[in-house]
């Protein structure tokens, strides 16, 4: 039996902030939204944002997550999605850069700082 996709549970201190976040910068759609839980998706790519504690820091180190998203045409995801990523605070985007391994990417944090790395294969 194959495996079909991976969906990561993204935690967060605001759910709000975050599913504006997803949908309005990184174009999500929400596809399903409860008090503590939101499934977002976008293409064959999802995301199951929980709310965790107020009192939780998730930017700590020891806390923090990030996934990577496998993406075609990486500099045009890009520079669709430039005007809102412009609005972020400093330190919040990595513009398009060259990997060692082979992979064209940019990082994007979002509001609780999960890291979001885009990448695509360099051909």
């Amino acid at each position: 039996m194959p495996l079909t996709q991976i969906t990561p549970f993204v935690p967060c201190t605001s759910l709000t902030k975050q599913i504006d976040f997803y949908r309005d910068v990184l174009g999500f759609s929400v596809g399903a939204r409860l008090d503590n839980y939101a499934y977002l998706s976008r293409d064959t790519v999802s995301v199951r944002l929980v709310k965790g504690d107020a009192d939780v820091d998730l930017t700590h180190p020891e806390r923090q997550v990030s996934f990577y998203i496998d993406v075609t045409d990486l500099d045009k995801m890009y520079e669709t999605m430039q005007p809102e990523l412009a609005n972020l605070p400093d330190g919040r985007v990595r513009a398009p850069f060259d990997q060692a391994y082979g992979h064209r990417e940019f990082h994007v944090a979002d509001e609780d700082c999960t890291l979001i790395l885009f990448g695509e294969a360099i051909h």
